[in-house]
């Protein structure tokens, strides 16, 4: 009764803020080989790079594609470029309205000088979305001023990169504003970069990973006070439901966690008034053999107060701790995405150990000790390095599963940050094996990943003098003995990687998620596939 009345409580005092319903935007994505002098529609956006911009000695383009729309215009956009010294640097646009073409407006987007990245890509699509946006356009096309050189899978791979740009450009997390307007884009035609069912496919493939990005970024954007551990479970359990002909949910409450001995999670868990929730989900092809198991987890604090060791004074961050979950928030954004793929030859297994980390008469103190699900025993001299204490359990039940790799995701060190900046993730493996599959899918998705050592002597920082291990080993190497901490409890028979996304889980700039590791996950999963 007691338990029960606390938890009402804690939903009771939690406030009346509830996310709007908005759906994401919906945009159709077309691949065409028309003539784009031809074209009709609001934006004509033409990606080039510095090599296009190049003019002759009579100040003409050299580019065959740009020689061909500046004759339409009469001059005016190598006109235009001069003028504002438009050289097709990454970052560089300039817009031009004009009234003799099917369009409404040229816009050139610089791809700078080395155009072979993802990112830059993405980039050129997340421009196109910016100036839509701003020009209040409906539909729009993309091409480059230079695809002769390029190979048709290369073709293909660029109009994905370009979908998937367009479509987080245009997507604006509103769901806790009062008043948001809708964005307009509802067409992007893809020019000059094939047609067909192949492109189609890619194009397809772009939109579902898009969805389970944005899924992502929703997790992470929302404040712990709404998503609770029993809310994220709910999340969970309806994507299974949406995708239940390849996905099903397990939940395991307190006493079911007790059952299997997670100590080391549950001791984390205990002073919060909301109670915790071990999420597993998995997904099973819709026919065929299974080749592969995997399974991904995701560290699932919806928010890290610190406990006991509580996180205090300027740079503490603790304000952002909702994003703590940014882990599990990849994971389920994969889950979402690879439901609609549907992978042949896979199985899957989704986990987050999910819980808050608060300070009450009921919480973990510092030298308290926890034993883990694998009998391991540690000392916690911090009760803020509660992450890896979660994810101890969760890793253990991922073996159990009878796994071949695991990925785990965690926001889990700042000394990771520290080391690699905003934009760079962590990952610490003793595979070269799956280090090099993670990293080249890594490559393909556009986001950015540097393996870091897993050196076994700084271990020696972690003993402890009453139990088996401590929880943290000290400043110097945080990230490296954090996860050597995590290595205790994954079978040496599993391969494993542990990324750490501390940096790159938020944009500073926009104050938001970032739905980080959801693309390289989806892509490494399909690699694994048959």
């Amino acid at each position: 009764m007691a338990k029960r009345m606390a938890h009402s409580i804690a939903e009771a005092t939690l406030g009346l803020t509830r996310p709007n319903q908005i759906d994401p935007p919906k945009i159709t994505f077309a691949a065409k080989e028309i003539d784009l002098l031809e074209w009709k529609g609001d934006i004509l956006a033409v990606g080039v790079t510095e090599k296009d911009m190049t003019k002759d000695e009579n100040s003409k383009f050299k580019n065959l594609i740009l020689q061909k729309l500046d004759s339409r215009l009469g001059g005016l956009l190598s006109e235009a470029s001069s003028e504002e010294d438009f050289t097709g640097k990454a970052g560089q646009s300039t817009v031009l309205r004009l009234p003799n073409l099917g369009s409404k407006r040229v816009v050139l987007i610089g791809l700078g000088s080395v155009i072979s990245t993802t990112t830059a890509y993405r980039s050129l699509g997340e421009a196109v979305a910016a100036t839509a946006k701003s020009a209040q356009a409906s539909n729009v096309s993309i091409t480059l001023a230079s695809t002769t050189e390029l190979s048709t899978e290369s073709k293909l791979s660029l109009a994905s990169a370009i979908a998937t740009g367009a479509v987080l450009g245009t997507y604006e997390d509103n769901r806790f504003k009062l008043e948001s307007k809708k964005p307009a884009l509802k067409s992007v035609d893809i020019l000059g970069l094939g047609t067909g069912p192949e492109i189609e496919k890619k194009l397809k493939y772009a939109e579902d990973v898009c969805s389970g990005i944005i899924f992502g970024k929703e997790l992470a954007n929302a404040p712990a006070n709404v998503l609770t551990p029993g809310v994220l479970a709910e999340e969970a359990k309806k994507i299974a439901s949406e995708y239940s002909d390849v996905l099903s949910a397990t939940i395991l409450d307190v006493e079911q966690c007790k059952e299997l001995r997670m100590g080391s999670y549950l001791g984390v868990a205990a002073a919060s008034a909301n109670p915790p929730h071990f999420i597993h989900l998995c997904y099973k092809p819709p026919g065929g053999a299974v080749k592969t198991k995997l399974a991904l987890v995701g560290k699932g604090l919806t928010f890290d107060s610190g406990g006991y060791n509580i996180k205090t004074g300027p740079g503490c961050s603790i304000e952002f701790m909702k994003f703590d979950m940014g882990g599990s928030a990849a994971v389920l954004g994969a889950a979402k995405a690879l439901g609609q793929i549907k992978p042949a030859g896979v199985e899957v297994h989704f986990i987050v150990a999910a819980c808050e980390n608060m300070i009450s008469g009921t919480g973990m103190r510092p030298g308290d000790i926890v034993t883990a699900s694998n009998g391991k025993t540690i000392e916690v001299n911090n009760t803020d390095a509660e992450g890896r204490l979660t994810l101890a359990d969760a890793l253990v039940y991922a073996c159990n599963q009878g796994v071949e790799k695991i990925i785990d995701l965690a926001t889990l060190t700042g000394a990771c940050a520290v080391a690699l900046g905003p934009s760079i993730a962590g990952v610490f493996t003793p595979s070269d094996d799956l280090a090099n599959e993670v990293l080249v899918a890594s490559e393909v998705s556009g986001e950015k990943l540097w393996r870091m050592p897993l050196e076994e002597s700084y271990w020696e920082s972690m003993k402890s003098g009453v139990a088996d291990m401590v929880n943290t080993g000290g400043r110097q190497g945080g990230a490296i003995t954090a996860a050597l901490f995590l290595k205790q409890f994954v079978d040496e028979k599993v391969q494993w990687l542990h990324i750490d996304m501390a940096g790159p889980v938020r944009n500073d700039k926009k104050k938001c998620a970032t739905g980080f590791g959801i693309s390289t996950l989806v892509t490494w999963v399909l690699k694994n596939s048959s």
